[in-house]
């Protein structure tokens, strides 16, 4: 099996966020399976391979590069287009195309509806992420009434509804990096999230909305949009609530109503069994034999599907028309 090198900018300072979390943990996950390294490519870092650094090796035939890093992805799939290559997806919406010889893994179901439009002749497949064990239900007193993360919250939320709620419960604002998430989510009963107002400035999609899943795991009710990956996994009236519906007055009642008669949630072993370590480990197993043996096929034999490209889509709309026109013509004679 080859081994797996994994290309983020740099792993600290301006680089930290949930998608290089992310990242980083799909590449511990990988460890437990085949040989598999970090490699920087933006910044040099203390015990770290660097890209310019390893491209400079005379055989990576035995390598695989996966890619992630959304706004760098045309970049580094032109450089690495000689390489094997699998890019790993978490939002959509970038502006940018892949060739047929780069496979993608999605952590979603709406990012991989997303690429098996766009790109119908790669190979797609589906790896969500995981949620540790960690967060879980721990029975808790549940000594805040609402909580809610500043980053990626909408101007509404912050400016409109947390005003009002702090009027009439026990709300606390996170506005920096918490390192016992588990513990501060099983303190909450209601859990905010708003995410559509933010994705929708990136231009692109929320990849998956992992803190909405580990709070639902931890028992906090939660009110969230249910925009990009959120839809994978939030149903509205039956494990969450949506937020943002119709007036401010209106979330305050159900938000209050919540508190008010207050039980935890609790989600089904067989519904969080997808998001496991057990599961995630047995698809990437199956992916990577699967990513295997597909570059040795590649290796001996070019791609000779035709790709969706403008021009194809073009010349398909010119036909569609061209044909119905015959059939009207023929019809009428």
């Amino acid at each position: 099996m080859r081994k797996l090198y994994f290309l983020v900018p740099g792993t600290d300072g301006k680089f930290a966020c949930g998608g290089l979390w992310a990242e980083l943990k799909t590449w511990q996950l990988a460890q437990q399976i085949c040989a598999a390294d970090v490699v920087t490519y933006r910044q040099r870092e203390q015990g770290k391979l660097f890209l310019d650094d390893l491209l400079q090796e005379p055989n990576l035939d035995d390598v695989i590069f996966v890619i992630s890093w959304g706004f760098d992805i045309a970049k580094l799939a032109a450089k690495l287009q000689p390489y094997n290559v699998v890019y790993h997806a978490h939002s959509a919406g970038y502006k940018f195309d892949l060739p047929a010889s780069i496979p993608i893994i999605t952590v979603s179901r709406n990012t991989m509806g997303y690429w098996g439009q766009k790109s119908p002749d790669n190979l797609i497949y589906y790896l969500p992420n995981e949620i540790s064990q960690e967060f879980k239900n721990l029975y808790l007193e549940r000594d805040i009434d609402v909580l809610v993360q500043v980053r990626k919250s909408s101007e509404y939320l912050l400016k409109q509804l947390i005003p009002v709620l702090q009027e009439k419960c026990k709300v606390e604002v996170v506005n920096s990096y918490i390192e016992d998430l588990p513990g501060l989510f099983n303190r909450a009963k209601v859990y905010l999230y708003d995410s559509a107002e933010y994705w929708a400035q990136q231009n692109v999609s929320e990849g998956f909305g992992l803190q909405p899943m580990e709070a639902l795991a931890c028992g906090c009710q939660v009110f969230s949009s249910v925009n990009g990956g959120l839809a994978d996994y939030l149903d509205p009236g039956f494990n969450c609530y949506k937020i943002a519906g119709y007036s401010r007055e209106y979330d305050e009642q159900r938000i209050l109503k919540v508190i008010s008669s207050f039980t935890p949630l609790n989600l089904s072993a067989e519904f969080m069994a997808e998001y496991r370590h057990e599961n995630i480990i047995k698809r990437l197993q199956v992916i990577l034999d699967e990513l295997n043996e597909f570059f040795d096929h590649k290796k001996h034999q070019s791609s000779n599907i035709p790709s969706l490209t403008r021009v194809r889509l073009a010349k398909l709309f010119m036909q569609r028309i061209y044909s119905k026109l015959q059939k009207k013509y023929f019809h009428d004679l």
